[in-house]
């Protein structure tokens, strides 16, 4: 069957209380899946690019001109009737008044629940990626010692941190258990997930969220191991897309710039990170060198967000 190239946006505003929303539209009678909810785009022409056909399909379809479209995630889906290539693009700004041409309705919704219903098929897997959240915190309590650790885990807690892997090397078997099985207590009483980097049985258990795959590891993996979130740590398109066919839940790509615990070794930097992502097959942070005030290039780069180690734990 051949394969059929779209553009699709999530298209963001910021809500009154701060949270980010995105709109989704309901196809109209007469169509595929009438009824349904769906992210807006239409089909990549021949000569377009994804980016071109996303900024012309969102003024046909919506009246809005694009003015930043972020690439962010590329997923195929077959349907009875097509197999598609989505290119999903984060709509960071925008200008012009919604005048909707093509849907029956226009719904704002949050990743966090959804009050429409039912959805394509095809639009399961980008949900949950909007769920991730934008910054992946790498624990370091080799370095830093296991109470310090604790309590800089805390605080990010408190201030918000949501994800966060708990990676060890540096620890002996017996104080990397301990480590993990307090941390991972410590994030579920606010609500975050934990994943814990390498060892399964670990990570079972200490009932953390997820395992994240080393990149030594991703390459002997043939099937996703059995976690609620699998990661994996990639440095070539060639892993990223090995990551994908596992079913990772995302992944992190680097090292973007030069970094401590990598002394000597040369960051690809942003122009060449952009280049290996293009719209990349999973959610992906951007890692080496990271604070947070690199979100925003991160994100223009193509990353869903940055994964950083001493950076998590600045007050």
């Amino acid at each position: 069957m051949k394969v059929t190239e779209v553009a699709a946006a999530v298209i963001e505003r910021r809500a009154a209380d701060g949270a980010v929303e995105f709109l989704l539209g309901q196809r109209g009678p007469g169509t595929f899946y009438p009824g349904y909810w769906e992210f807006p785009g239409g089909k990549v022409e021949p000569g377009e690019t994804p980016h071109g056909a996303l900024v012309r399909e969102l003024h046909e379809e919506l009246g809005i001109e694009v003015a930043r479209a972020d690439p962010w995630l590329r997923r195929e889906h077959v349907y009875e009737h097509a197999h598609v290539r989505l290119n999903f693009f984060r709509v960071r700004d925008w200008c012009g008044e919604l005048h909707d041409h093509v849907h029956s309705a226009l719904a704002w919704q949050r990743a966090d629940g959804l009050t429409v219903s039912p959805m394509l098929p095809a639009t399961a897997p980008v949900l949950a990626a909007l769920a991730l959240p934008d910054f992946y915190a790498i624990s370091h309590a080799g370095e830093i010692g296991i109470d310090a650790q604790l309590m800089a885990l805390a605080h990010a807690l408190e201030a918000g941190l949501r994800l966060v892997q708990l990676r060890e090397p540096k620890l002996d078997a017996a104080r990397r258990a301990a480590v993990v099985h307090a941390a991972v207590d410590l994030c579920h009483q606010y609500g975050a997930r934990a994943l814990v980097n390498g060892d399964a049985a670990l990570a079972a258990a200490a009932g953390a969220d997820g395992l994240h795959l080393p990149a030594l590891q991703l390459a002997t993996q043939t099937a996703r191991p059995d976690f609620l979130l699998v990661a994996a740590s990639c440095h070539s398109s060639a892993e990223l897309a090995l990551a994908a066919r596992l079913g990772c839940d995302f992944a992190v790509f680097g090292p973007v710039q030069a970094t401590f615990s990598h002394p000597g070794v040369a960051g690809i930097g942003w122009e060449n990170f952009a280049a290996a992502l293009a719209v990349p097959p999973l959610p992906t942070f951007a890692l080496g060198g990271m604070t947070r005030a690199d979100l925003d290039a991160a994100q223009r780069a193509g990353a869903h967000g940055i994964a950083a180690i001493r950076a998590a734990w600045e007050a």
